[in-house]
């Protein structure tokens, strides 16, 4: 993880955006709104929005390499050849042993590899212009999209807004009668959800960032207020918990790792944010007390905590369909389902756990070992950089990251499965970047990395 501190030489544009920065955030507009693509135009238009994401993400590994940026971090880059290494090989022999589907098997390989080499080769060339521009494009779609979520929450199941071209009322998720679960840009509930996922400690790193002019600062009122407006109407209640948690986490994190100087800033951000909390509860009211009713009837039908322990463990039935093998990597994927029986859906699994183990046998619980052996050197670096420099926000990002590699079905979703490859981008990057300034000053900002 040390390594990951370095910085190297790019080449920029005038824009001060390198070629790696462009490509970043043109592979992040796509994938959020390749769904509105889809939901209001035409449903053909996915596959094409899915091959011409995949071929960016494609290339700015190639770039990575070619650039020699990979080699830079000779470690990392070892063991991530290595483990594809292995991938790759056991799912050859999955199909032989299986008599298992080489187009699954493709499919399989992109799920598996493709946007973990994404996040990599990304944070790896990244310069700060770059990832200054990635934290504030991924904070300014955040505040675009809240007047879209929240017209869809006041907006019917049957609207036009909340439909897709090819669905009916019937088809639209609810939280209660009458009250849709949002998707914002996305063709599904839990696309928005994991959106969410991933932007939320972005935009509250912007709320923490120093500002420098009247902008800036409603720039991060915006960001605050989209992340409590969407969490509420979202209807999701991991959405809500999430938030909620995450918000915790940066207040006294603040508080409790700033430098002596800055405790009574601190202490001033805890006290205002609290009461803007207090408004924005009394202005959604009302979806407050349709999320208290949704937790309330789902409490009824299911336990919390079993369904919490589902979500990071996978479900009990797991164990019936174990195999030393694997039915083969791919084989769960929705986009794997859509290929061999032309509907798109889990089998076997929902939760990303247990879709690993199922897939890939001995293989799949090595790839949940890697996971964990991530997260704790992620968490530990961002935790020293808290301690020691006073800054919160590389904390956030592994914690984001933390629960995006355990509970995000990013094997099985396309959204859920590209969207880890930023998570995974945005940390590793800020590991680099700890000191990063969103808004910094005019001499700064006119300074480019050659």
């Amino acid at each position: 993880m040390n390594a990951l501190t370095a910085r190297m030489p790019l080449t920029v544009t005038r824009s001060g955006l390198s070629r790696t920065g462009r490509l970043f955030i043109w592979v992040l507009l796509i994938v959020v709104f390749e769904g509105a693509v889809r939901k209001w135009g035409t449903s053909a238009a996915s596959l094409p929005l899915i091959l011409l994401r995949d071929a960016i993400a494609g290339y700015l590994i190639f770039h990575a390499w070619k650039s020699g940026h990979l080699r830079t971090f000779k470690n990392q880059t070892s063991v991530l050849v290595a483990w594809s290494c292995c991938v790759i090989a056991w799912g050859m022999l999955q199909v032989i042993v299986n008599d298992g589907n080489p187009i699954v098997f493709l499919i399989g390989l992109r799920f598996w590899l493709l946007y973990t080499w994404f996040g990599f080769a990304a944070a790896s060339s990244m310069t700060e212009v770059d990832f200054r521009a990635a934290m504030r494009t991924a904070t300014w779609l955040l505040i675009l999209l809240a007047p879209l979520v929240i017209l869809q929450y006041a907006s019917p199941p049957g609207a036009r807004i909340n439909t897709e071209v090819d669905s009916v009322e019937d088809e639209v998720f609810i939280v209660i009668a009458g009250v849709v679960r949002t998707t914002g840009t996305f063709s599904f509930t839990s696309g928005f959800s994991t959106f969410l996922g991933l932007v939320i400690p972005i935009a509250l790193a912007v709320v923490a960032a120093r500002k420098r002019t009247l902008t800036h600062a409603f720039i991060a009122v915006a960001a605050f207020g989209a992340v409590v407006a969407e969490s509420l109407v979202s209807g999701a209640r991991s959405a809500v918990i999430y938030s909620g948690g995450m918000i915790a986490i940066y207040l006294l994190g603040r508080l409790v790792f700033s430098k002596a100087a800055d405790k009574g800033k601190a202490l001033a951000t805890l006290l205002l944010a609290v009461m803007a909390l207090a408004i924005l509860a009394v202005v959604f009211q009302t979806a407050i007390e349709n999320t208290q009713q949704r937790f309330g009837e789902a409490a009824e039908v299911e336990d919390f905590w079993e369904r919490v322990l589902v979500y990071f463990a996978g479900e009990p039935t797991v164990v019936d369909y174990l195999s030393w093998i694997g039915v083969g990597i791919g084989r769960l994927s929705n986009l794997a389902g859509y290929v061999s029986t032309g509907v798109a859906g889990f089998q076997l699994a929902e939760a990303e756990a247990g879709r690993i183990l199922i897939e890939g046998g001995l293989l799949g619980g090595l790839y949940t070992a890697l996971k964990l052996i991530v997260m704790g050197l992620g968490l530990y670096r961002s935790f020293v950089i808290a301690v020691r420099r006073g800054v919160i926000f590389p904390l956030l990002l592994w914690i984001s990251l933390s629960i995006a590699l355990l509970s995000w079905s990013a094997i099985g979703q396309l959204t859920a499965n590209a969207l880890l490859g930023f998570a995974l981008a945005y940390a590793l990057a800020a590991l680099r970047y700890p000191m990063l300034e969103i808004f910094p000053s005019r001499a700064a900002a006119s300074r480019r990395v050659h």
